[in-house]
């Protein structure tokens, strides 16, 4: 994207990264870089160019306090899990959730409420939201569609880098029914002992590859993910890849595009260069075989690896296979009725449950191993759809039959195991609960919550309100606290379940005598809990 911006480094020392764009992770690339604080809160972060503040948010996305700026020529930056905002922007974030009595803000803003100019301080860095260490998040948006950039296209002047990438080891997928590497069927890694591997290979039939490979900066000491990737054979390019634009709704992508079974049992991603039919991501390219190479002569094929980062350091892994005509194992045939097509509408139903999986949300067909375990007295069965995880790209329905009535409808929700599913609202319709998910390895249930939250008291005394809050079922959606009737903001602290009230920072006078508190907590399914007391302050 070409711009007459001139951007600025977003802090003022030395720019030093521990994570960097397009990193891939589960269910997600790593939508910008990690810029390092010392391990410290507190230091000051600035506009990386001219532009307007044109979001504040708290609380979403993972991000904890964020701002977003936007810029001329279709940029948005975005600084994320700050401790503080400037004073205006705090005000502004203030008036915003007592208006809507909630501390979770999203503050939209007009281009002529708060202008900044490059260099202009706009907050200090923290370590709020889905932060395990102190440091600033900085991403970079494309205004208009949303798309992730990679902040380094146009922040690299600030950044030290001459290392190049380092390959530990290339995979070998032979595609089933169509290929065989070393004699056998099933996928196999080997490493990169050195640059240029002696060792003899064999295949015959249609094969993938893949690689295992990370950047590395000077000064940092994180593993980094790899900008650009090149699979050559005898010369001719079968895969490139780009990682320079992630569209945010192809953001699960990434586990088609990175052996995702490999990663849940190893910790290692392993980056395909081939493409899986399902996987629409810009940011790879392959040749008419979709990147499978086809051994189909009796000679030497020589491949080629070039792996690069964002300043040009680039290496280069070569290997050679011979190809030896050999027998290739049929592809195995399956009467299940359980096949999902990648490229069609899926409707399965088993008893007592219904799952509609939408075209687009698989990398390929699959088979499906759907799974009920009973559960007497409880309110539905338990449902399974695949041995292992296998996250989809998107949605899907699914739909549970109930063991038994129940006194309020509304008070019902699906649970899904190991955190696959957040709180969805659920419709109840004859005796069934749908809602949605997108994990087909997780077990699904339905679950009655008419129990309220509990509210633990810490401290009620000084000029400090201080409560824990708990719920074991649906899940806390807000909590909401006046004082002498009139509302106050309390704060949840980062990562526990405190909320808290500094009556120096709300609009409760300091008198000498009593006032009256009360606070409310509510869960996802509707059920409340109030604690009332007196205080002085």
């Amino acid at each position: 994207m070409a711009s007459a911006l001139s951007f600025g480094s977003p802090v003022n020392y030395p720019l030093s990264l521990a994570g960097n764009y397009g990193e891939p992770r589960p269910n997600h690339f790593h939508g910008g870089i990690d810029v390092r604080t010392g391990n410290a809160v507190g230091k000051p972060v600035f506009s990386i160019a001219d532009g307007y503040v044109s979001r504040i948010t708290v609380g979403l996305s993972g991000f904890g306090n964020a701002v977003y700026v936007t810029h001329l020529g279709g940029y948005t930056s975005v600084y994320c899990h700050l401790d503080k905002f400037v004073p205006q922007l705090s005000a502004m974030v203030r008036k915003w959730q007592y208006k809507n009595e909630n501390y979770i803000a999203d503050v939209r803003l007009k281009p002529t409420d708060f202008p900044v100019s490059q260099g202009q301080f706009i907050a200090v860095s923290g370590n709020t939201g889905a932060s395990t260490a102190p440091h600033l998040h900085l991403e970079l948006h494309d205004t208009r569609t949303g798309d992730m950039l990679d902040p380094l296209d146009v922040l690299k002047q600030y950044v030290k880098d001459t290392t190049p990438p380092i390959a530990h080891s290339f995979m070998a997928y032979p595609l089933e029914g169509e290929g065989v590497f070393m004699g056998a069927s099933h996928k196999q890694t080997y490493g990169f002992s050195s640059a240029n591997l002696t060792r003899e290979f064999t295949a015959w039939g249609k094969v993938g590859f893949g690689i295992w490979a990370n950047d590395y900066m000077e000064d940092s000491f994180g593993r980094l993910g790899i900008r650009r990737t090149t699979l050559t054979v005898d010369g001719k390019v079968v895969f490139s890849s780009d990682v320079d634009r992630i569209p945010v709704r192809l953001n699960r992508y990434v586990n088609s595009w990175g052996d995702y079974k490999h990663f849940c049992r190893t910790g290692v991603w392993f980056m395909k260069s081939f493409a899986e039919p399902g996987n629409m991501l810009p940011v790879i390219h392959t040749d008419g075989n979709r990147g499978y190479v086809d051994f189909n002569e009796e000679r030497v094929y020589r491949l080629v690896y070039t792996i690069s980062d964002i300043f040009g350091n680039t290496r280069q892994y070569t290997f050679s296979v011979h190809g030896k005509k050999q027998p290739i194992q049929a592809r195995r045939k399956s009467a299940s009725p359980y096949i999902m097509k990648y490229d069609k509408v899926n409707i399965l139903r088993i008893d007592g449950a219904r799952l509609i999986l939408l075209q687009d949300m698989l990398a390929d067909d699959i088979e499906l191993v759907p799974k009920r375990t009973s559960r007497p007295g409880k309110v539905s069965d338990s449902y399974t759809f695949f041995g292992s995880s296998y996250p989809l790209f998107g949605w899907a329905e699914i739909s549970i039959n109930l063991n038994r009535a129940v006194k309020e409808p509304s008070k019902l929700y699906i649970s899904g195991s190991y955190g696959s599913v957040g709180f969805k609202k659920c419709v109840y319709e004859n005796g069934w609960v749908t809602g949605k998910m997108r994990e087909l390895g997780a077990s699904y249930t339905v679950e009655y919550d008419d129990t309220p939250p509990v509210i633990s008291p810490g401290t009620v005394s000084g000029s400090l309100l201080r409560f824990s809050i708990y719920d074991t079922g649906s899940g806390i959606k807000s909590f909401k606290g006046y004082v002498d009737g009139g509302f106050v903001l309390f704060e949840k602290l980062e990562k526990s379940n405190v909320i808290q009230c500094r009556l120096s920072d709300v609009p409760v006078k300091k008198t000498g005598g009593e006032h009256r508190l009360k606070l409310v907590v509510t869960d996802n399914c509707g059920n409340s809990a109030a604690y009332n007391t007196n205080f002085k302050y």
